[in-house]
């Protein structure tokens, strides 16, 4: 019964998607199918098999060994600042040291490497095009707008629907510099598997919505000047610094967005005694939450934490996931836990259209158009893997 959903939700994602498409007509269905197959398997790979699990083990040591090391560094600055509830200093800086690792493997040019022959393989495989392939591979491991940068060359070959597809890409990812963060408060196999689940889902919503047709010449990914610092140590430093402000900028959104949540409330409360919004969005988001899997009696919790971060951003639903890790079913605390690994939230529109716009005014304009179809396609892609990852628990 529950495969039988799980069928019935992709499906309907699909659906969704095709009725939101500029140009039915040219929606590459099989690279499609080979995506969702390319989902099936490794979610398959990961959950099912020794080799699968044994990898998503070593993964999760090696992060916790950065961790650990990450956390020596705040213990020096910040020592005897200790407690489960200062978040700020347990969690959120520890993206500087994982965004300095990034810099460093970018300087380095062994990301880059990777990425772009990783988006090579993904693009030979599905018939995308180059560009949106490497750009989907780059948008696990970079923010948003480092990873619409790393393609700015390409901008005056995007049209509106590889720009929908690219875009799609960096809200429906996660940069693995917080992936670090993720792993303190959600099951780090659900964290791991979310992450190239998620970039097959931007792929396949955004080639349904937006399908492309490239010409050669229009399609080359150039990762030459991927890094602006010129030595190893102006590398460190500039990660250090970037990463500091991504733990700055999330702590003010945690600050804004917790806040204005409990307002919210406060008044929905007040005009329906004991009405929250989180409940509000657990009825809206139960049918769909019913057909991915999600037992029926944690249905409206579940789906209320996932409207929160639609409506807010992932942090604040993970801080409201966490404690219920013990009291979900393992099935449940998956699906919510591989949907909510992903940027795809108002707040992220704002973030891409500032971006584009930073690159391109012309361009800045057309994703601000979109930007709410964008989110819905983000959202969809969220669903799909939470679906593909609830058929294997």
């Amino acid at each position: 019964m529950g495969i039988l959903l799980g069928i019935v939700a992709i499906l309907f994602v699909i659906a969704v998607a095709y009725l939101m498409s500029n140009d039915r007509k040219n929606i590459n269905f099989i690279g499609v199918g080979i995506m969702i197959l390319a989902q099936v398997l490794t979610t398959w790979f990961m959950f099912m098999t020794p080799i699968g699990e044994a990898i998503i083990n070593w993964i999760s040591d090696i992060f916790n060994k950065l961790i650990a090391y990450g956390t020596e560094g705040v213990n020096f600055v910040v020592g005897g600042i200790e407690g489960e509830g200062v978040f700020f200093f347990n969690v959120l800086l520890i993206i500087i040291f994982f965004s300095t690792i990034l810099s460093v493997l970018t300087y380095l040019r062994i990301l880059p490497f990777i990425i772009k022959y990783i988006g090579w393989l993904i693009s030979k495989i599905t018939g995308l095009p180059k560009v949106e392939s490497f750009n989907a591979v780059n948008s696990m491991f970079f923010g948003q707008s480092e990873a619409l940068i790393a393609i700015k060359s390409q901008f005056h070959h995007l049209n509106n629907n590889r720009l929908y597809i690219v875009s799609a890409s960096a809200m429906g990812s996660v940069s693995a510099s917080i992936i670090g963060a993720y792993m303190q408060m959600l099951p780090a196999e659900y964290v791991l598997v979310a992450i190239p689940l998620n970039m097959f889902s931007a792929l396949i919503i955004g080639s349904i919505i937006a399908p492309v047709n490239v010409k050669a010449e229009n399609d080359e990914v150039d990762v030459k000047n991927v890094s602006e610092a010129k030595s190893f140590f102006e590398a460190m430093g500039n990660g250090a610094l970037d990463g500091g402000r991504i733990a700055l900028i999330v702590a003010a959104m945690l600050i804004a967005f917790i806040a204005s949540l409990e307002l919210v409330n406060a008044v929905i409360s007040f005009i329906f005694s004991g009405v929250t919004l989180q409940q509000i969005l657990g009825y809206i988001l139960y049918p769909i939450g019913f057909l991915m899997g999600i037992s029926p009696n944690e249905l409206l919790q579940a789906g209320g934490i996932m409207g929160t971060k639609i409506i807010t951003n992932e942090f604040v639903a993970m801080l409201e996931l966490q404690p219920l890790v013990g009291t979900f079913s393992e099935k449940t605390v998956g699906i919510v836990s591989v949907f909510l690994t992903s940027f795809a939230n108002f707040s992220s529109i704002g973030i891409i259209a500032g971006t584009v716009q930073g690159i391109d005014s012309e361009k800045g304009a057309a994703v601000s158009k979109f930007g709410l179809k964008l989110l819905i396609g983000a959202t969809l892609g969220s669903i799909l893997s939470a679906t593909i990852a609830g058929l294997f628990l």
